[in-house]
């Protein structure tokens, strides 16, 4: 079984905003999906390959998504190498991305709850950059909305991350950074 997170904010207010494109990946992947509540999280079951997948979207706010993490991992018993968290990343330009593991949590506050939460950081995550904009707040920049043109990438940018997330399921990690992790 695989448990892929999509980290986000929940509510309206939130919607198509910067530290949302974990929840706005997940909801290109699970397309038309119906999404359940479960331990402060939206979430929904598929198969993909023959692999069975949860897809998570914890609704605790982006600071203590891992406090909803870990109920599916304890519960579902789910090994760290199965975990993939789709996250943003400042440090990353718009329209980029980087699959990574075993890595500190760069300061975000999402992915620090993850591994405080699991005891690790040994689990696969799908950074996506979002760029940085020093002339603001980071916290207002961050919960701040996409711009039109922004959106217009992201829309073409959803069936790659979405053939990276089957990647994870049906081939695993290593296989996945081999074909999706290149310098453009």
């Amino acid at each position: 079984m695989k448990l892929i997170v999509g980290l986000g904010n929940p509510g309206k207010s939130y919607e198509n905003t910067r530290h949302n494109i974990g929840f706005m990946v997940l909801d290109h992947f699970a397309n038309t999906i119906n999404w359940k509540s479960k331990w402060n999280a939206l979430y929904t079951e598929m198969m993909v390959n023959n692999e069975k997948v949860l897809l998570v979207k914890p609704e605790t706010y982006m600071n203590l998504s891992g406090n909803a993490l870990i109920e599916f991992v304890n519960f579902y018993k789910i090994n760290l190498e199965d975990i993939l968290v789709i996250q943003d990343d400042l440090d990353l330009a718009f329209g980029t991305y980087k699959l990574k593991t075993n890595s500190s949590a760069g300061g975000h506050n999402g992915i620090k709850s993850i591994i405080d939460r699991l005891g690790s950081n040994n689990f696969a995550r799908l950074k996506i950059g979002i760029s940085n904009n020093k002339e603001m707040d980071t916290k207002d920049y961050v919960l701040g909305h996409f711009g039109k043109e922004e959106i217009k990438m992201l829309e073409e940018l959803y069936p790659t991350f979405c053939d990276i997330i089957t990647s994870f399921i049906t081939d695993g990690l290593e296989k996945t950074m081999n074909k999706y992790n290149r310098k453009s």
